[in-house]
């Protein structure tokens, strides 16, 4: 079963069991879809489209999130909360930072940068090669972390 039938599979038992959070976040998982079935021209997106559409809604509810908890808006900032956790259940588990660290080495090694000046030279490298397990603020202050100033 692919990610799409698993979500379509979800959304109807969120409907039998009334689960208005995880109805909400599915439905708009299902709208991500269909906007990234229409940008690639799609009808049927791959699970790799699917992956990179809920990475993205991951990252905008986080970004909501934190300017909802600066702003002091707890009602807001709750509503994110309970979409990004349904959203991350469907994503792979994220790497930890010390995965992070390890997987760059050789990747800096292969790139030959030296001083954070190549910084430049390494990031797109990273993320080709961590796309999907690490998002690019991580992979960034982890590269700062590793390479000398």
């Amino acid at each position: 079963m692919n990610l799409v039938e698993t979500i379509n599979k979800d959304l109807i038992d969120a409907m039998k069991a009334k689960d208005e959070v995880k109805l909400r976040a599915i439905r708009a998982i299902k709208s991500a879809f269909l906007l990234a079935g229409t940008e690639t021209g799609e009808k049927n997106i791959s699970d790799e489209t699917a992956m990179k559409a809920m990475q993205k809604m991951a990252k905008q509810r986080k970004d909501s999130l934190e300017i909802f908890l600066k702003e002091n808006r707890q009602d807001l900032a709750q509503k994110e909360q309970e979409e990004l956790t349904v959203i991350e259940a469907y994503l792979p588990a994220a790497m930890s930072k010390d995965e992070i660290l390890a997987a760059l080495k050789p990747i800096i090694e292969s790139s030959g940068a030296s001083s954070m000046k190549e910084i430049g030279k390494v990031m797109p490298l990273a993320m080709k090669q961590l796309a999907g397990k690490a998002d690019g603020k991580a992979i960034n202050e982890a590269l700062r972390e590793l390479l000398p100033a």
